[in-house]
């Protein structure tokens, strides 16, 4: 049996000062760096900090024709507001992943898509840095999905940290194995 070649759309989404844009360029990254087309497409509310803002990213194998993502495979979504505009476009059979955080709720959706919820700001806060948790939960998708992992993300990680930021090096790295480890104690 052929091997089915890769293609995965992700919403990550949350609001601003959340690290949405980062943990989206970091997964492009990462992808990139290992042989794989993308697409990375930011999308910022009014306001920065504080209003909304999501990105969307696309994964192949092979070329992709467009960045907008429509119907993710998986969404991140990092708080309520997030949630409620983005989770009824997740694919059957998709995966979503809640801030759960700040979200204390979880959608009536499609059977098919599995719901994994993960105190992200907790689990930053208890390493010392609660803007990691966009960090908590990219771990948490890279160990479930299994398409890169939370290592290969760490490589990465220097390379779209500005430089001022790399002290927060240790701490982002540990959040993403903290995530991938939430992963591994997640069954369906």
């Amino acid at each position: 049996m052929a091997k089915k070649n890769l293609y995965e759309e992700i919403i990550i989404a949350g609001f601003g000062g959340q690290g949405i844009m980062l943990a989206g360029k970091l997964l492009a990254q990462t992808a990139m760096d290992n042989g794989k087309e993308v697409t990375y497409m930011p999308s910022y509310g009014a306001e920065v900090r504080g209003g909304t803002a999501n990105c969307m990213v696309v994964i192949s194998d092979e070329s992709i024709a467009s960045p907008l993502v429509t119907e993710p495979d998986t969404l991140i979504a990092m708080n309520k507001a997030s949630l409620n505009k983005f989770a009824n476009r997740v694919k059957p059979g998709g995966l979503l992943i809640m801030n759960s955080s700040l979200i204390n709720t979880e959608p009536k959706l499609d059977d098919t898509i599995e719901i994994i919820s993960i105190p992200a700001d907790q689990i930053a806060l208890e390493l010392g840095s609660g803007r990691s948790a966009n960090m908590v939960a990219l771990g948490l998708y890279l160990q479930k999905r299994e398409l890169l992992t939370a290592e290969a993300a760490a490589k990465s990680l220097p390379d779209i940290l500005a430089k001022r930021h790399h002290k927060t090096l240790p701490v982002n790295i540990e959040a993403l194995k903290q995530g991938a480890e939430f992963a591994k104690g997640c069954t369906v």
